[in-house]
């Protein structure tokens, strides 16, 4: 069914009540009797961040008629999975720079990043018991283990030129993609919802999770520094063979694509005016953007199944605002 409009501006604004709800959970849960252990989390936590995954899984209950508390817990249960990721990610990566601030482990070290990453997978594993769901406690598992094989995917294929876009698409639906589809997938069950309705949640969430890493991944070579929080070039540093990256080759002549295969084999940032050039003379920015709409379109598609009202408008807002992110 089709849904209706909604005049707020974010999508989000309707779920700001929740989302303190879900702050006071991640609060209460991050005590800890080590005080290293609070610290890091803490410091990652409130560096800020979108917040999608546990947005998406109050979204999906609001649209379908979900108010119990146990979607609070829930959304702080995939916001822990989330932040363990990008402390081990940060330090596989050896990332320096992450929303603007310094990464957990420039800060705290590579030991206690890794860590305290292991103390918020299994804080989330204790409270999904809190659920008394085993088909969420298995969506939830699964997804954990499929983001960890994603994550070896993708330290398989630093440096490598060769991954074409089938590879990519692979990584990051399990890497990124995968935690969307599963907050969405249990917003799903919370709510009670038809075997199609769950199907149609986290074929959304699945979508939307691959639209925002492909325009996380046109961002590194569009994007300003200072509003993303990152390094611009990160991702070529790191020798990630991204879709601008794989488009850029198949349509650069050949001493384009030496030249990019050469600097993501070697991660040499010293060439990113260079590839940059490349990756925008060769329109390859413009087949990543349409890859992000396609699955921005699957999410529309998904998202209008659902009930129609003004979580659902927001659902669709989501989708449709996500190619337009700068940050």
């Amino acid at each position: 069914m089709q849904a209706s409009n909604t005049p707020s501006s974010s999508p989000l604004s309707l779920i700001s009540q929740d989302m303190r709800e879900v702050d006071a959970v991640i609060a209460q849960r991050l005590d800890s009797g080590v005080p290293l252990v609070g610290q890091v989390s803490r410091y990652i936590i409130s560096a800020g961040g979108k917040r999608l995954r546990p947005a998406l899984l109050l979204l999906i209950c609001g649209a379908l008629g979900f108010k119990g508390a146990q979607r609070f817990n829930l959304a702080a249960v995939v916001e822990f999975i989330h932040t363990a990721t990008l402390l081990h990610d940060d330090v596989v990566d050896d990332s320096s720079m992450r929303r603007g601030n310094a990464t957990a482990n420039e800060t705290f070290g590579n030991p206690a990043s890794v860590l305290v990453g292991d103390f918020l997978y299994s804080r989330a594993f204790q409270m999904m018991v809190d659920a008394q769901s085993m088909p969420i406690m298995s969506v939830l598992a699964d997804a954990t283990n499929v983001i960890a094989e994603g994550e070896v995917m993708q330290l398989m294929n630093m440096h490598n030129p060769a991954l074409d876009e089938a590879g990519y698409v692979q990584v990051i639906r399990s890497k990124t993609a995968k935690l969307f589809e599963a907050s969405a997938r249990v917003g799903a069950i919370l709510s009670g919802a038809t075997p199609d309705i769950e199907a149609a949640c986290a074929g959304y969430g699945q979508a939307l999770g691959t639209a925002f890493q492909i325009v996380d991944d046109v961002l590194d070579y569009t994007g300003d520094a200072a509003v993303m929080g990152k390094n611009l070039g990160d991702d070529l540093r790191e020798g990630k063979t991204t879709l601008p990256l794989i488009a850029a080759m198949q349509r650069g002549n050949q001493t384009e694509r030496d030249l990019i295969r050469s600097a993501i084999e070697t991660g040499n940032v010293k060439q990113i005016d260079a590839v940059v050039a490349i990756v925008k003379s060769t329109g390859a920015l413009d087949v990543a953007r349409q890859a992000a709409s396609a699955e921005a379109a699957r999410a529309i598609a998904a998202a209008e199944t659902l009930p129609g009202n003004d979580y659902t408008s927001a659902l669709l807002q989501l989708a449709a605002q996500l190619l337009g992110r700068q940050s």
